[in-house]
């Protein structure tokens, strides 16, 4: 039953990207492999609305997000977005790089964890999106390079200074950042922007069976651990506590909470349902 706003997911039909979902699981397929998955102005703008919807997504509890043909994306398009830039004036293009910075705020706002299967091709707005996500596989082949300032733009786009550092520390961030250098797979594994390394061939399987394990733990918990992993980056450590004995106290009132309590005296395995 659908509530509060609620809608279903298995029916989405995205006109600049490729959907499937399997089971509670949402792949999102970069799917224009002839160019190494690049984003145009209509891509970022369909990626930014589908993460806002998933707010009010009840049958999607996680998300994969992946390019095709061996590639993850290779940034913004040339012809269809970095070449009509240089004609902009100011106001549109500070139009332009707050759509594009709205899209990582709809994924870091969205409740379902996000998996990022990282192959091959990782660079630009690509990067930025393997660094939204909350988790991030990929495989000895992936080259992950923030290049902006290879093009001449600044290091700090879609949050890249506020959210790079937090993942692999302030003096590797500005390493790349600063330079625009690719970073390999075991680098980045090494520097904790890889949760794991992955075969190429198996890269997607992994990713959907992380994603599926997590869509059958606790997703109203799931949601509260991340909006809190958000939330806390700008709290001193005595508002962090003080939130999250709120935000825990508020898991302990879930139907979930009681069902996990009863499964083990049970000696069961629970069943989540999210409430």
């Amino acid at each position: 039953m659908l509530h509060g706003g609620e809608q279903a997911m298995a029916g989405y039909r995205p006109r600049h990207f490729s959907l499937e979902v399997r089971g509670a699981v949402a792949v999102v397929t970069l799917d224009r492999p002839e160019r190494k998955n690049p984003l145009t102005f209509d891509s970022y703008a369909e990626l930014r609305d589908f993460f806002r919807s998933l707010a009010y997504a009840e049958d999607i509890h996680t998300v994969v997000i992946q390019g095709a043909g061996g590639n993850f994306c290779s940034g913004g398009d040339v012809h269809d977005i970095i070449g009509p830039l240089t004609r902009l004036d100011m106001p549109s293009l500070l139009a332009f790089t707050r759509m594009t910075g709205d899209l990582v705020k709809a994924m870091r706002a969205c409740p379902q964890p996000i998996i990022a299967a990282v192959d091959g091709v990782c660079a630009g707005a690509g990067a930025i999106l393997a660094m939204a996500s909350d988790m991030r596989l990929g495989t000895a082949r992936s080259k992950t390079a923030f290049l902006f300032a290879r093009v001449g733009l600044a290091g700090c786009d879609m949050g890249a200074c506020a959210v790079l550092p937090r993942l692999i520390g302030q003096g590797r961030a500005s390493e790349l950042l600063y330079s625009g250098r690719s970073m390999g797979g075991e680098e980045g594994e090494r520097w904790g922007f890889f949760n794991r390394l992955c075969e190429p061939e198996a890269l997607q399987d992994d990713a959907c069976a992380l994603a599926s394990s997590l869509a059958q733990g606790p997703m109203f918990a799931h949601a509260m651990t991340k909006r809190m992993l958000q939330q806390e980056w700008n709290m001193a450590i005595e508002q962090a506590i003080e939130s999250e004995a709120q935000a825990q106290a508020i898991c302990m009132a879930t139907n979930d909470f009681h069902r996990a309590y009863h499964a083990f005296v049970a000696k069961q395995r629970p069943t989540f349902e999210g409430n």
